[in-house]
């Protein structure tokens, strides 16, 4: 039987993989035959994850995002010792619901730091000569926030925008090296930040986001699997797109 989401043998890198989508995306990949590496500040956290991947070979590479200069170095010699990386999922991510009138710089750049600013350094850590597989794929995870409005989320739209805008640069930028680059942008997801946010907006508020949700929230294995799909030959055709996987929030 053929399955076009077969990554066996490939090795693939998650940020954010200690918890929500990054580790459901990291146990999903682990079960198409994937080595993963799993990437996240927190050491302990990601030794706790890896024991429910399936497999083997797979390993943990802390590191903190905000400072993500160092990400370049980490590719290089990751694949020295991995063999060619096939694919990079940025899961990691800071969400911020406050209003304009108490909204901060420091807010926004930390924002960005780790939204975007990693992202972008991502990328170039995967392009480098000798570091990716002929045919890579990045995939950035985004947000209907991207897509769409909300009160008190000016500075997260506008991070999760230019996670969208970006990656139709670098994938333009990019296909001449065999990489494509696309973001998925979930709806409402039941994570640790859904949490966050039902105690940030009040439970009228949150009810109304849920009722917004044609199909209810979604889990984070729903997201994992369009992570999938564009990581897999199966989406060898597809780069610099964004697709919502949303339950039907943007239908509106």
């Amino acid at each position: 039987m053929i399955n076009p989401l077969n990554l066996t043998g490939r090795v693939i890198l998650v940020t954010g993989a200690s918890s929500g989508i990054g580790l459901a995306t990291s146990v999903l990949l682990s079960q198409l035959g994937a080595k993963v590496v799993l990437m996240a500040r927190n050491k302990d956290r990601l030794l706790a994850a890896l024991p429910q991947l399936e497999g083997s070979n797979h390993r943990v590479e802390p590191f903190d995002l905000a400072a993500p200069d160092g990400l370049p170095g980490v590719f290089k010699a990751l694949s020295a010792e991995t063999g060619a990386i096939s694919g990079v999922v940025h899961c990691a991510g800071a969400q911020l619901i406050r209003p304009l009138r108490v909204l901060t710089s420091q807010d926004i750049d930390a924002l960005l730091k780790v939204n975007v600013n990693a992202a972008l350094m991502l990328a170039r850590g995967f392009r480098q000569k000798g570091v990716h597989a002929p045919a890579g794929s990045i995939v950035f995870i985004s947000s209907v926030m991207g897509l769409v409005g909300a009160p008190g989320r000016s500075a997260y739209c506008a991070a999760k925008s230019a996670l969208n805008s970006m990656s139709k640069s670098l994938a333009l930028e990019l296909a001449p090296e065999g990489i494509r680059v696309n973001c998925v942008a979930p709806g409402f997801v039941k994570t640790p930040m859904l949490v966050e946010a039902e105690t940030a907006v009040g439970s009228d508020q949150f009810r109304r986001i849920k009722d917004m949700h044609p199909l209810g929230f979604g889990e984070p294995r729903d997201v994992a699997n369009l992570v999938a799909f564009l990581l897999a030959d199966a989406s060898r055709w597809i780069t610099g797109t964004t697709m919502a996987v949303d339950g039907g929030y943007t239908a509106h």
